[in-house]
């Protein structure tokens, strides 16, 4: 039996994932970050993109897409609080598309120094879902 992690995805909102992992995957800000069981403590913000968890016994990888927020690492748990947390095969590309688009547009057409902060945000999380949806097209 191979060694496991407990992991808890949460968003504002809801509990989005919470179980037994092998291994999970996340974006940190200073890059990608790889949890196993026994792992350092360790506290660090995260950016939007995939959080890819190996669930014990499981062939194939959940993946959760994350908006930014906080992990959390114990040796024998992981937990992530997101800002917005959406399961994987919750996505809508065309949704992410569109928010994409108008994101790029309100860059170009910036008013203010916040609505440009805020474009920003909103582009990274359209880019962090469209990747997430890529990954998991690419799973299968």
């Amino acid at each position: 039996m191979a060694l496991t992690i407990h992991v808890d995805v949460v968003s504002a909102a809801e509990l989005i994932f919470s179980g037994e992992a092998e291994f999970v995957a996340l974006p940190g800000e200073a890059g990608e970050l790889g949890i196993y069981p026994r792992h350092t403590p360790l506290i660090a913000r995260i950016r939007p993109g995939a959080v890819r968890i190996k669930v014990a016994g499981q062939a194939e990888d959940e993946l959760v897409f994350v908006a930014g927020g906080l992990l959390e690492v114990q040796p024998n748990a992981v937990t992530v609080l997101a800002d917005t947390a959406i399961r994987g095969h919750d996505l809508d590309e065309a949704k992410a598309t569109a928010a994409k688009k108008m994101a790029e547009e309100a860059m170009v057409n910036k008013e203010s120094v916040i609505d440009y902060a805020k474009a920003q945000a909103e582009l990274a999380s359209a880019i962090g879902q469209l990747a997430t949806l890529a990954k998991l097209r690419n799973k299968r």
